[in-house]
C-alpha cells in the first residue's frame, strides 16, 4: 500500500508540474507541506498533542465566468493519533495513525487573496503503532479493531502571502467511528463501563505553492481571467 502511494503521489505530482506548460491554464497544480495537530475523540484523553506530518501533490480546476469557483483532489500522506504525557511511563499513552488520504474540496475565492472550502476526504490507514502499559489494558477493552478506512469531512481556509503561496488553516474530523472500546474503570465503585466511540480530530496548518498561479495584477485588464485556488 505504501509503494502505491508513492507511485500515485509522484504521478500526481508530475501532472501538477505539467500544469504550468498549459497555456489555457484550465487547472493549476500545487504541493502542499505542513503539520497536523491532532486527537482521538474517544479514548479517555484531552488535548492536540499528537503532532505529524502533511504532505502531497494537489489538482485544482477552476469553474465558473470568473473562475471564483473551484475543485480540488488532494493525494496526501497525513499522520494523526493521540499523545497522553503522564507522570511517569505508567500513565503514558501514544496512538500514531498513518493515512494516505484523497481529500475532495470545493473553493470559493474572493479577490484572489483569500478562499474558503469544504468537502471530504477518503483515507487508507497504511500503518499504526499503539504505545500504552498494562494500567491501560486492564481499563480498555476494544470491541472492534482499528478501522482501515475513514471517511471525514473537511473545512478549509486559505490566505494568499505572496505571489504563488498561501497559508492553509484546515479542520478535520471523522464521520464514522474508527473504534469501539469498552472502558471500565476499575478504581471506581461500583465498577461502570461506558462504550467510547473514537474518532479522528485533526487540525492542519500547511503552507501551498502553486506552480502556475498568475501574479495579482494592481490593475487588471478587461475579460482578463481570474486565477482561483
Amino acid at each position: 500500500m505504501l509503494k502505491r502511494f508513492v507511485f500515485l503521489s509522484s504521478l500526481l505530482f508530475i501532472v501538477c508540474i505539467c500544469a504550468t506548460s498549459v497555456k489555457a491554464q484550465r487547472f493549476l497544480g500545487a504541493v502542499s507541506l505542513g503539520m497536523n495537530l491532532t486527537q482521538v475523540d474517544g479514548d479517555e484523553f484531552f488535548g492536540f498533542y499528537k503532532v505529524g506530518l502533511n504532505v502531497g501533490p494537489m489538482i485544482n480546476v477552476p469553474l465558473g465566468k470568473n473562475r471564483n469557483w473551484s475543485v480540488s483532489m488532494e493525494l496526501l500522506y497525513s499522520q494523526k493519533g493521540s499523545k497522553h504525557n503522564g507522570s511517569s511511563d505508567s500513565t503514558s499513552y501514544k496512538l500514531v495513525q498513518d493515512y494516505a488520504e484523497v481529500p475532495v474540496l470545493v473553493h470559493f475565492t474572493d479577490k484572489k487573496l483569500i478562499s474558503g472550502g469544504v468537502g471530504f476526504s477518503y483515507g487508507q490507514l497504511v500503518n499504526y503503532k499503539e504505545t500504552k502499559n498494562n494500567v491501560y489494558d486492564s481499563i480498555y477493552f476494544y470491541q472492534t479493531g482499528l478501522s482501515n478506512h475513514e471517511i471525514s469531512v473537511i473545512a478549509d481556509l486559505q490566505i494568499r502571502l505572496f505571489s504563488k503561496l498561501w497559508a492553509n488553516l484546515r479542520y478535520q474530523y471523522s464521520l464514522f467511528s474508527n473504534r469501539t472500546v469498552l472502558v471500565k474503570d476499575p478504581f471506581a465503585y461500583p465498577r461502570t463501563e461506558v462504550t467510547r466511540y473514537q474518532y479522528n480530530n485533526v487540525v492542519s496548518i500547511r503552507l501551498t505553492w502553486v506552480f502556475n498561479q498568475e501574479k495579482i495584477s494592481k490593475s487588471p485588464k478587461k475579460n482578463s481571467s481570474v486565477e482561483t485556488f
